[in-house]
């Protein structure tokens, strides 16, 4: 190999025809194998740059097979990454995924919040009637049991835990 042929892809003219020649093809290899546009699209000029930058060092008669190889490992790459971030998405059991917006979401929070304090300000009888029903979910009669009193007496405590909690969330309605 001469020098000649070494640097002839680095001349702007040479490069520019390679380019136009083979720029589409590249892009449309990448999309078929791959499906996504316009990472097709980064990619191929991704491997343009590379190639440009290393034109000293690839030869005009190996430049179509440098792009390729270049484009197909960029692509393999960003594949790889995805299925780590997706695996990583699916294994963090700390994180939900939601739609609903940032907004939505700390008012929900606020409202969680408010709702513990509520039942905190509950008296005693009340909340623990209140909160085996509605948490445990125990029928009046398995509460009335557990807490050797009669039925009316828990539809009381929970009737009026109801009371509390619904003047605490007036404008909830």
């Amino acid at each position: 190999m001469s020098k000649d042929e070494i640097s002839e892809i680095c001349k702007e003219n040479t490069f520019s025809v390679f380019f136009k020649n083979h720029a589409k093809a590249l892009r449309n290899y990448l999309y078929y194998k791959f499906g996504n546009k316009d990472q097709a699209e980064d990619v191929t000029q991704d491997a343009f740059i590379k190639l440009w930058q290393n034109c000293s060092d690839v030869p005009l008669e190996k430049a179509k097979s440098y792009i390729y190889t270049i484009a197909n490992n960029a692509s393999l790459n960003v594949i790889a990454h995805q299925k780590v971030v997706l695996n990583y998405a699916k294994n963090s059991p700390n994180r939900v995924q939601t739609n609903e917006s940032p907004e939505f979401i700390i008012e929900e929070d606020e409202f969680k919040t408010k709702l513990i304090k509520a039942i905190d300000k509950l008296n005693e009888t009340q909340r623990v009637a209140f909160l085996m029903h509605r948490i445990d979910g125990k029928k009046y009669a398995e509460i009335a049991l557990e807490l050797n009193i009669s039925v009316k007496a828990v539809e009381k405590r929970i009737h009026l835990a109801l009371l509390e909690l619904r003047k605490e969330f007036d404008h909830f309605k």
